[in-house]
Parts: structure tokens; sequence; C-alpha cells
């Protein structure tokens, strides 16, 4: 290290890790928001439509799981069939998580039927052959995957909780498509 470096170094002032103490008074006042203190920004509204099109498309694949479970038949289909319930139920598991962090900012969860397929980003799936339905499924979960991640970029550190929930959502779509992968051409 050359002198002038080290001297530029040692006369950079100490700053010292802080909270914002206007934002806590702040986070005192306002208590009908919940967890949305005034500080979160001017995200809330962008983080929560985010959301609803990913309640959207879980409440959608749901459907679609739920019915290749009922449908699905060949020699291959009881194993197949249950790893599609298995999927749904997480599936719905998902769509609780993300309607509890709409309401958690402040939103509304959009559960309306007539909604479902223009806000889903993965399509229904009527198939009756059994390696369409695992097409289906892998294709709807690849879409969810690349959704989860753009939603993961653009919410960023705006919102830490939200992004840690997309991102936990996010390993179990990825491992669902890994486990899709294997069944196809079986």
């Amino acid at each position: 290290m050359n002198a002038n470096a080290s001297s530029q170094k040692t006369t950079e002032p100490h700053k010292h890790l802080e909270l914002d103490q206007g934002a806590l008074d702040a986070a005192s006042r306002s208590l009908d928001e919940g967890a949305v203190t005034p500080s979160y920004g001017p995200w809330r509204d962008d983080v929560v439509k985010l959301l609803n099109d990913a309640l959207a498309t879980e409440l959608v694949c749901v459907l679609r799981y739920k019915r290749h479970y009922f449908t699905a038949n060949g020699v291959e289909s009881p194993a197949i069939a249950e790893e599609f319930l298995v999927h749904a139920n997480e599936e719905s598991a998902h769509a609780d998580r993300i309607a509890e962090r709409i309401v958690q900012l402040g939103g509304e969860p959009d559960f309306a039927p007539t909604h479902l397929l223009e806000r889903s980003h993965a399509g229904y799936d009527e198939s009756t052959d059994l390696q369409a339905m695992v097409r289906a499924n892998l294709v709807a979960e690849r879409i969810a995957v690349e959704a989860y991640r753009q939603m993961i970029v653009l919410i960023g550190d705006k919102d830490p909780t939200t992004r840690r929930m997309l991102e936990d959502i996010l390993s179990d779509e990825e491992e669902h498509a890994d486990e899709l992968k294997d069944w196809l051409g079986h």
C-alpha cells in the first residue's frame, strides 16, 4: 500500500451505526397501519400488486395440480398423481403465505375466481395424457421460478420480509420443477 492510500484511509471520519430516531418515533404513530411503518416507502401498492399476481398464480397452480391429481391414469399414474397432490398442497401453502403478507402490508388479497386467470403468470391445463400433464406443470413451475426471481430483484431491499418469503417460495418452485423434470419420459 502506498503512503497516499494509507493516509486517505485514516483521514476518513468514522461513521457510527445508529438507528434513525425520527423513524422510530414515527413508528409509534398511525397504529392502524400494523406492520407498515411510515419509513416503508412508496412501494407498498406495487408490492401488493406483485403479490396479488403471485397469489393468482399459486391458486391457478393449485387448481391445475388438483385436476391432474384426480384425472391422472396409466401405469405411472399413482406415483405421479401423488406428486401432483403434494405440489397442490405446497402451492396452497404458498398462497396462504402470500395472502397473509398482503394483509400485513395493508392490502386486500384478491381471491376472486374471475380475476385468477387474467392475473396468473401460469395457465390452467385440462390435459388427459399423463406426460402432457407433467409437461404443463413443468412449464408452469418454470414460469413461476422466473416470475419469483424477477419479483425478488424488483423488491430488492425495499421490503426485506417480502423478499425473504419470495426466496423461500422460489426454492420450493425450483424443487417442484426438478421433480417434474425427473418424471418426463417415464
